[in-house]
């Protein structure tokens, strides 16, 4: 792999509180690898398998796969082995990989800030529909997700989906993964700066870029001036706030991420300006290459790095290391009452409109993207938008077009005015593919929303609920209202069986006196899969009873009684 130039500058730079002794910190000079992720990225940077197969995989099948490419370096081009059909979650955690593993594979086409034209979609749809047997998921990182796709289709794959600039490059792996940025980003009313030439110029210049391919874990971004965006939950987000002297610009935030020890991100007190965002970027994630933890797998997000050293001493770092200059103090930016999602029907700045639609749990399919292109263009748009909510936005309409769209869309299963429960549910893969989870979540979320909109079907609140098929976190679970995180538990008789620890009362990013962060935790409360449907209801129906005027269910959470919330 590319050797790396650590600032010599950096070597003197300890952190405040001190890491751990031996954390692999590349600044310090631990150069040697300390983990087996850490050796394979050392023996060749993973940037490096495309050609291998391109020249090799592709042509001899999944047989001629070095193991190190198949579980490891792949990932750098969005690539993951997909489980096996037919193991059921107690076997997650004692079978060895290979054990787990299909043939096929998951791919991640990268969506930089959601944004899609037409010929995009098309070609995404044709892929699902052509090599991945018509599967899709909007995931709540922007992306689509396919399914079942086979190594000997790559180069085909590639060459589809590059040639209308989309691209998988470091979709997955510990790189700078695909940066999220507002739905709406150049047609919102509310919206002072379109950041999307700050999220083009950072892909343009370093996605892909040997310097920045071997990072400790994985590095995810936000950029946005609305807060529609989970900035809390990234690496690095850069926020929209107004400075009292210099004008629009952008807050900076960096260290947070869930999984199983969930931390938010920390204001550095800076006010940026776009075009300034992507050099700000480069020596933040520079930090992050040359001081992250690389010797436990677990403690290597920068996360870690930022509890052990706080925001001062960050902000220190990046500005006399990396950037050798002051940033400007800068104040914090305003927050929503509740998060923002752009579901339903909402005017443009120029007088046209978009209109928001939900996807159960983000599951749609090739042909279903194919049918939105169609739609899309017939109403006279060009522009579609997907939403770190699994949501998918249409953008541009005239009025006189709204309407018929709304219709168009439902007729496919796409609502523009879902009830709560479709609107507030999200999912990760679960048991279906990936290889890491425990329980079923897609189906159970799409069999848990048509129940409780049964049951429910005039509730007349906002509840978020997140299901997770394993502790990983990837469908946020501490910041939803009810977050559920898969598990065995013993069922009515005894037997193991699927089913979730709950959480209750997270958000993001919402204003101050709201209810924002990772909730309340009850000790033991679990629920099986079965039953989750009379639990959810249950919960629903206690709030709606003893809520106070204008109070949320998160703020209801927690100063409820704990029997109530059982």
């Amino acid at each position: 792999m590319t050797a790396t130039a650590v600032p010599a500058s950096s070597r003197s730079g300890a952190p405040a509180k001190g890491p751990r002794r031996g954390e692999g910190q590349w600044a310090l000079g631990h150069r040697e690898p300390l983990n087996p992720n850490e050796r394979f990225k050392k023996d060749d940077d993973g940037l490096n398998v495309r050609q291998r197969i391109e020249s090799i995989y592709a042509k001899g099948g999944f047989a001629s796969i070095d193991p190190t490419d198949l579980r490891g370096r792949m990932r750098w081009w969005g690539l993951y082995t997909q489980r096996a059909p037919g193991i059921d979650g107690g076997r997650t955690a004692v079978l060895e990989p290979h054990e787990l593993e299909d043939e096929y594979f998951m791919l991640r086409v990268r969506v930089d800030g959601g944004q899609l034209d037409l010929a995009q979609l098309r070609a995404i749809a044709n892929v699902s529909t052509r090599y991945g047997r018509d599967t899709a998921d909007i995931t709540d990182r922007q992306n689509i997700q396919l399914h079942w796709i086979r190594i000997e289709d790559m180069p085909a794959i590639w060459k589809e989906i590059e040639g209308v600039g989309l691209d998988t490059t470091e979709a997955c792996g510990d790189t700078p993964r695909v940066i999220l940025g507002s739905p709406v980003a150049g047609v919102a009313e509310a919206e002072v700066l379109d950041a999307t030439e700050a999220i083009r110029e950072i892909h343009g210049k370093f996605i892909g870029d040997p310097e920045l391919s071997n990072l400790p874990r994985k590095f995810k971004t936000t950029i946005s001036w609305l807060p529609d965006t989970p900035y809390e939950a990234n690496d690095i987000a850069f926020l929209g706030v107004i400075h009292p002297e210099h004008g629009p610009g952008f807050d900076l935030w960096v260290g947070g991420g869930l999984s199983t020890n969930p931390m938010l991100a920390k204001r550095l007190g800076v006010w940026v300006p776009m075009h300034e965002i992507a050099e700000v970027w480069h020596g933040v994630i520079k930090i992050f290459r040359d001081y992250g933890y690389r010797r436990l797998r677990n403690r290597a997000r920068l996360k870690f790095l930022m509890a052990d050293w706080g925001p001062e001493k960050f902000r220190e770092i990046l500005e006399t290391e990396y950037l050798d200059r002051k940033l400007i103090d800068g104040p914090a930016p305003e927050l929503p009452e509740r998060p923002v999602d752009h579901v339903g029907i909402h005017k443009q700045w120029d007088g046209k409109y978009y209109v928001g639609v939900a996807p159960v749990a983000g599951r749609v399919s090739g042909s279903i993207l194919a049918k939105v292109a169609d739609i899309v263009e017939a109403h006279g748009s060009g522009r579609v938008r997907l939403t770190p909510y699994q949501k998918l936005l249409v953008l541009d309409l005239e009025q006189d077009q709204v309407n018929s769209l709304v219709a168009a869309l439902r007729e496919i299963g796409l609502e523009a005015t879902p009830s709560a429960w479709r609107r507030g549910t999200m999912a990760c893969t679960g048991i279906e593919f990936c290889k890491l989870a425990i329980v079923e979540t897609k189906a159970r979320a799409a069999s848990l929303v048509e129940e409780l909109e049964k049951r429910l079907a005039e509730f007349d609140a906002d509840i978020s609920i997140h299901l997770n098929g394993c502790p990983n976190a990837c469908a946020r679970t501490q910041v939803a209202d009810i977050g559920l995180k898969g598990m065995i538990v013993p069922g009515p008789d005894g037997t193991q069986v699927e089913g979730f620890q709950v959480h209750l009362g997270g958000g993001l990013g919402m204003a101050a006196g709201q209810t924002a962060g990772f909730g309340r935790k009850v000790r033991g409360l679990k629920t099986t899969a079965e039953e989750l449907p009379e639990y959810v209801e249950r919960l629903a129906r206690r709030y709606l009873a003893t809520r106070t005027e204008g109070e949320t269910f998160a703020q209801w959470v927690l100063r409820a009684d704990e029997g109530d919330l059982k």
